[in-house]
């Protein structure tokens, strides 16, 4: 099968298109014959070595696509139905093929496509456990969500939107203005032309918001903490900029008695029946029409290391994925 390995830790140009063997199912698990790959911003991480991880690799953790072989003991699935995914227990997924455990595998119901199942996995869960979990989003409040043009900004920015919220959205340009408001954002800062701290001061009357939901890590967060509300939590689900240095506790008694929190994934679906709720939330709202999800760029497999330039240029918004051949 073809597939896209990391050779070495390093920029994009370290990701190469090689044949693999076909991998083999493990009992409790399923193969997956691709139509698509999700590239997330974890991906650059670990291509780079900011997560470490032994090369040569495989990289990607999520896809979806059609069951095409069964593992022992698995009945939970049958040859031929559409599955969605995250995390893969072996082989990444920037490949033809992927094996899949059953715990991580999700049916895609009739008329979802396979590129929004895809995009709906690991950022659309993601958005759904920060806005109903992490900090549960309520009626009426006012909140700040950074990158809001993004992935899983977009996503965010809809779901507090739908639950009643009003949303301020920092984003860099006009363009990614425009995606902000068509999600639902009330207020869209311009941080290229405004200062965000200034605006969101202004706005709240100097009261701050209770959560500020911050992917950016070590270019926002000091002033993310300087907008918060007396007692307001700090959300950092992501370091585009860079990571976050340590923290003085006694920043956070100084800064209203505030919290800060780094959720992972993981944590958030720590079982299967944890996953299916989310994911089983997120397909109906995209049936019912109330959620959209918005694929940005589409890339060929043999592109990846393409597709991951513009990605960190962040050239990109919305979902980003990878076409695999048929």
């Amino acid at each position: 099968m073809k597939a896209i390995r990391v050779e070495t830790h390093g920029g994009p140009e370290t990701l190469r298109l090689v044949d693999l063997p076909i991998p083999e199912p493990g009992s409790g698990e399923i193969r997956v014959k691709q139509s698509v790959a999700g590239l997330n911003y974890i991906d650059v991480y670990v291509r780079s070595g900011v997560y470490k991880r032994e090369t040569p690799f495989v990289l990607g953790r999520e896809g979806a696509g059609t069951v095409e072989a069964l593992g022992p003991g698995v009945t939970e699935f049958a040859l031929g139905d559409r599955v969605a995914y995250m995390e893969t227990p072996h082989l990444g997924c920037y490949a033809e093929h992927a094996i899949v455990s059953v715990a991580e595998a999700v049916p895609v119901p009739p008329g979802v496509s396979d590129d929004v199942a895809c995009a709906i996995m690991l950022q659309g869960v993601t958005a759904q456990y920060l806005v109903r979990s992490t900090y549960p989003v309520a009626p009426g409040q006012t909140i700040l969500v950074h990158a809001a043009a993004g992935g899983v900004g977009l996503l965010l920015t809809q779901l507090a939107t739908l639950a009643g919220a009003h949303v301020i959205a920092t984003v860099g340009g006009p363009a990614k203005a425009e995606l902000a408001r068509g999600a639902g954002a009330q207020t869209v800062i311009d941080y290229s032309v405004n200062d965000f701290v200034d605006e969101v001061k202004r706005f709240t009357g100097g009261a701050g918001v209770p959560v500020a939901y911050d992917s950016v890590g070590r270019d926002t967060w000091e002033r993310s903490l300087a907008v918060l509300a007396k007692r307001g939590y700090l959300v950092l689900y992501g370091a585009s900029s860079g990571p976050v240095p340590p923290i003085d506790p006694q920043r956070l008694a100084a800064a209203g008695s505030v919290y800060v929190t780094r959720p992972t994934l993981g944590d958030y679906k720590r079982t299967r029946d944890e996953l299916l709720a989310r994911t089983d939330e997120l397909f109906a709202l995209v049936a019912a029409g109330k959620l959209s999800v918005r694929i940005g760029a589409v890339y060929e497999l043999a592109d990846a290391a393409q597709a991951h330039r513009d990605l960190e240029a962040r050239k990109t918004t919305g979902k980003v994925l990878l076409r695999i051949p048929a």
